[in-house]
């Protein structure tokens, strides 16, 4: 659930959103889309209301989203043919092979995805949405079921990309790293209930980053501390405490340590707090 959601992109800006799971930022990913529409307010493209789903808009999965039964080729063609149906056959073909080598798969593109390890998967599912041509390009945690090899090679190609073709990026993520890695502005998404975007962050790095330097780099170490730290605060901030009358049960410990199955059936039952009486009694003194 989202709420006071207010978000414009750039012309040619990458921008990550990052925040924990299950705080709503796939919702907000579609709401963009237009795979959902929003109860209140409006979403809008280049001052058009998004009402539903365009080719305006590529979105890439988290789970690649290709046809198990078309290889590389026809994967992306399927998208090209159905986007650009007043281009001649040989234009569309050629656009296709230009996406392809795009993504470094020239050698796999008779393959199905069947044979295409999860990294090549997402590489066609990226190719495939870029053929659209699209103005915003939408990525819902597209590298969180890659390992972590496969993850930072996947970033960086596509962070070089997107510097080759300046589209428009709003990219999805639940870590702090790799949204400093990759955007030009980061936003907390905080979760509070419902959820609200933070402050927007800066990130004034050196593009591309130097992945064996960065760790060490001031700026990166201050803005991740940040980011980390907001989004930390905010989910203790969204912590709500409550009281509750606990009744304790009528009935007293009773030690059964030396006490046979017998004697247990035979007994008179649990003692209760309720059965114990007061007596006075002398005591000397």
């Amino acid at each position: 659930m989202l709420r006071d959601i207010n978000l414009s992109l750039g012309k040619g800006e990458f921008v990550v959103i990052v925040g924990y799971s299950g705080t709503g930022k796939s919702t907000l990913i579609n709401l963009i889309s237009g795979l959902v529409k929003p109860d209140a307010g409006e979403a809008t493209i280049e001052g058009k209301k998004i009402t539903e789903p365009g080719p305006d808009r590529g979105l890439v999965f988290q789970n690649y989203s290709l046809l198990p039964w078309l290889t590389v080729r026809e994967n992306i063609a399927l998208a090209v043919d159905e986007v650009f149906k007043d281009w001649t056959k040989e234009q569309r073909a050629e656009h296709v092979q230009k996406h392809i080598n795009m993504v470094k798969l020239s050698h796999a593109a008779h393959k199905l995805p069947k044979e295409l390890s999860g990294g090549m998967r997402q590489r066609v599912s990226v190719a495939r949405t870029l053929a659209m041509n699209p103005k915003v390009l939408l990525l819902d945690e597209p590298l969180s079921a890659l390992d972590a090899l496969t993850r930072a090679t996947l970033q960086d190609e596509i962070s070089d990309i997107w510097r080759d073709n300046l589209t428009t990026v709003l990219w999805i993520t639940n870590d702090p790293d790799e949204a400093l890695l990759l955007a030009d502005r980061v936003i907390p998404l905080l979760p509070t209930s419902p959820a609200t975007l933070g402050e927007p962050m800066i990130v004034d790095l050196e593009r591309p980053p130097d992945r064996k330097t960065l760790n060490h780099d001031p700026k990166f170490k201050k803005l991740r501390s940040q980011l980390i730290n907001t989004l930390i605060d905010a989910k203790g901030r969204s912590k709500t405490k409550a009281s509750v009358n606990l009744t304790l049960p009528d009935i007293l410990p009773e030690d059964l340590t030396h006490v046979n199955s017998l004697q247990f059936l035979n007994r008179n039952g649990p003692k209760r707090r309720s059965d114990n009486k007061r007596e006075e009694v002398e005591v000397a003194a």
